[in-house]
């Protein structure tokens, strides 16, 4: 049983609100019973405690982004809040990217020993490359890692056709990710950072992406701003140059192209499939494009009542996805 001093521990923790305190001496507790033989109740003491505390950190996780997680009026029209739990080991990414990807999320965990130097973790990644490649999933991965919300911007309601409204709604999101920290996703930026030398421009957009890249410059919150694009030619410089950390997606190698289908299939037998085959049937298609084709050609399968997939089955839904567009001529 407890002693007496751990009993009044336990009590002046829990009335001081001191968690960390609170847990160890119930730990102390269950390690007293195992001790003792009584191992049933020092294991269900542990449980508890571990429950107990996994639900604390949880609620303080939602506690700091009360103020977003059910916004209102305007602010609501232009943020969709996700909670991603995807880590790192979700993306099939090269080996450039995945190290790239790695540092970042070092820097960010270790931002108050590079405080201590003077020194700032990245927090802008502009992310280009082809529909389907990883982008969109890399940011649900820095927030999954990071336990962050994600906060999806909705350009959509963001832009209008009046530059001042549209410079308004923009300063709201902005001033969101100054009051809570989160990871910010600007998909398909290309529509606020148009390129402002192309000749068919108007002056309402180019206002538009000068009050962007304002906003930009003047923030200094510790949130992760990640703006994204599938055609990074029509996006300004000066926008390229706000984003230190520029990671350039492509289409899977052949590598890439066997763990996508291996990852989706993960719950069939796969050691049978024709390799040589499957991967030249993958050329040109996204990492997306392959991860659908393997979740078509299982599902063949289950209703087919097998429990392997077939190469062929694999390759004919890996021939019946759509390749993506290429870049238009004359643009670099």
């Amino acid at each position: 049983m407890a002693t007496n001093d751990q009993v009044k521990a336990l009590v002046t923790s829990h009335a001081d609100g001191d968690d960390p305190q609170f847990y160890a001496v119930a730990m102390q507790v269950a390690a007293k019973a195992a001790r003792a033989g009584r191992s049933r109740f020092a294991q269900e003491l542990r449980d508890l405690v571990n429950e107990v505390r996994e639900r604390s950190e949880q609620k303080a996780r939602l506690a700091s982004v009360v103020p977003l997680a059910q916004p209102t009026g305007e602010l609501g029209a232009l943020l969709n809040v996700t909670y991603p739990e995807a880590r790192l080991n979700d993306l099939v990414l090269t080996k450039k990217l995945a190290d790239r990807l790695k540092n970042i999320l070092l820097e960010q965990r270790e931002r108050a020993a590079l405080a201590k130097h003077g020194l700032t973790p990245a927090r802008r990644l502009l992310l280009t490359g082809p529909p389907g490649t990883g982008k969109t999933s890399t940011a649900r991965v820095i927030a999954g890692e990071l336990e962050l919300p994600l906060f999806s911007i909705r350009l959509d309601t963001v832009l209008t056709k009046f530059m001042g409204e549209t410079a308004a709604k923009l300063r709201l999101v902005f001033e969101a990710l100054a009051e809570t920290r989160g990871v910010y996703l600007f998909d398909e930026v290309d529509a606020l950072g148009g390129n402002r030398a192309v000749q068919n421009d108007v002056g309402e957009i180019r206002r538009v992406l000068n009050s962007f890249l304002q906003f930009l410059e003047e923030d200094d919150s510790e949130s992760i701003i990640i703006a994204a694009t599938n055609h990074p030619w029509l996006v300004d410089n000066a926008l390229f140059r706000r984003f230190v950390t520029v990671m350039d997606f492509t289409l899977p190698d052949d590598l890439a192209v066997e763990s996508v289908v291996r990852n989706r299939l993960s719950s069939f037998p796969t050691n049978h499939l024709s390799w040589p085959r499957i991967i030249p049937a993958a050329h040109g298609l996204s990492h997306a494009e392959i991860a659908t084709a393997a979740e078509n050609a299982a599902k063949r399968t289950v209703l087919s009542g097998r429990v392997r997939v077939r190469s062929d089955d694999l390759i004919a839904a890996l021939e019946d996805r759509p390749r993506p567009r290429s870049q238009p001529e004359g643009t670099d």
